[in-house]
């Protein structure tokens, strides 16, 4: 197609037009602000577990006499419940969208996968328990930020570290996210299922720009809704199906082809539980919040046209993809952006 003659052009002309990148941007400082941005967070919460021990060992364990206190048993509930849960603690399965980064993936990744998820586990199960020692439900279901909360309870003038740490984990956060999500895009756009423009990387910085500024558009339009919580339960439902279906390829794929060659391979124990589990968000869901589960599915089925004509529809008029390839070619031109040379 007509862009694709022309990346090694525009590639050239975005060469001598960029200025030099400043060092703190480069990707090895960014790993390295990760890693301080992780130890940080991790500081956090380790001092939070310990002034939550040392406080239960003064005697302050009220707040555990009867946990389970006013609890809904209802199972549409529970499962609306899990959707700020699983956003809360999102992120766990963005690992795998980061694999061509990895060194040796097929040793590392099942190898991070077991380290991180029962650590991460363990420390935030050990924080909500110090949270609980200091605060009552009341005041944690009440609190804006149980973390600041929790400090100005127990801390006193050094209460002020807690809402550091807190926005220095929140940033670290984001542009986990905004790495692994934008590299989504990258891959599925370079696969030929979203549009082209999205598999450009910045000639300079090697950092897939069009996908960084088409998540900015995304977010910025997400901020139309005003409860955060029916934003939540909007997305979550969604990923929650979603992430249904990839599983369930799963099982279709080790029953359809069983002498397929997989590098990763787990006990089919573990994906089957996975899908029930994921079934009983989306369809539970249905009877307690209907609308927004109705919104749900209107948002997917949005993107089924934009999929046809951008995917299943291949022999398009030459008139519609000469709109298209200039629309890439001026896309390209503006991110200083081209198609990269190769990948494995």
């Amino acid at each position: 197609m007509q862009y694709t003659r022309r990346c090694t052009t525009t590639a050239s002309r975005c060469n001598n037009m960029l200025p030099n990148v400043p060092q703190f941007m480069l990707y090895e400082n960014y790993y390295k602000m990760q890693n301080i941005i992780m130890f940080t967070k991790i500081a956090a919460l380790v001092l939070i577990i310990i002034v939550g021990v040392v406080w239960m060992c003064f005697g302050h364990v009220q707040n555990f006499e009867q946990p389970f206190e006013n609890t809904q048993t209802d199972p549409g509930k529970l499962s609306v419940a899990f959707y700020s849960g699983i956003f809360s603690y999102a992120g766990w399965n963005y690992l795998n969208f980061m694999t061509e980064e990895l060194r040796d993936p097929y040793k590392n990744l099942p190898r991070a996968i077991y380290i991180s998820l029962p650590l991460v586990t363990a420390i935030y199960v050990l924080a909500n328990m110090a949270y609980l020692a200091v605060l009552s439900p009341a005041e944690m279901i009440a609190s804006d930020a149980i973390a600041v909360s929790f400090g100005n309870r127990v801390l006193g003038l050094w209460s002020f570290i807690i809402p550091i740490m807190v926005a220095i984990s929140a940033f670290g956060g984001l542009s986990v996210h905004i790495m692994t999500s934008s590299r989504m895009c990258f891959v599925g756009a370079r696969n030929g299922h979203m549009p082209a423009i999205l598999s450009n990387i910045s000639v300079k910085q090697f950092t897939p720009v069009p996908s960084l500024v088409f998540l900015c558009i995304l977010s910025i339009i997400m901020l139309v809704v005003s409860d955060v919580y029916v934003l939540i339960t909007y997305s979550s439902i969604v990923e929650s199906f979603f992430i249904m279906l990839s599983v369930s390829a799963v099982l279709y794929f080790r029953y359809t082809r069983p002498d397929m060659e997989r590098p990763i391979k787990v006990s089919l124990w573990i994906p089957a539980i996975f899908v029930v589990i994921c079934a009983f968000l989306v369809v539970v869901p249905v009877y307690v919040a209907p609308y927004e589960v109705g919104m749900g599915v209107l948002i997917t089925v949005i993107g089924v046209p934009f999929y046809y004509v951008g995917v299943v529809w291949k022999d398009k008029p030459k008139v519609l993809q000469s709109v298209i390839d200039h629309i890439t070619y001026a896309c390209q031109k503006m991110f200083m952006s081209a198609k990269e040379e190769k990948y494995e």
